[in-house]
């Protein structure tokens, strides 16, 4: 895969939680270490996520959102 994304980073589909609209899609891109995204679900069947499953998480600066519990 090319892509001009500086921040992209290939890993394992850990776990993905489903909702009705939208999916929780958690990828371990390192040991112990995990990005979560929220996509729709049209784009989690599209892409054939499933757990396991190879992805890439890719991060714009300008697209990331940083919450504390």
């Amino acid at each position: 895969m090319e892509i001009s994304a500086r921040n992209a980073f290939k890993g394992t589909v850990k776990k993905i939680i489903t909702g009705a609209v939208n999916d929780e899609v958690s990828i371990e891109i390192a040991p112990g270490v995990e990005v979560t995204a929220v996509i729709t679900k049209t784009s989690a069947e599209t892409l054939g996520l499933q757990e396991g499953k190879q992805a890439y998480a890719i991060i714009k600066a300008s697209d990331v959102i940083v919450s504390v519990d």
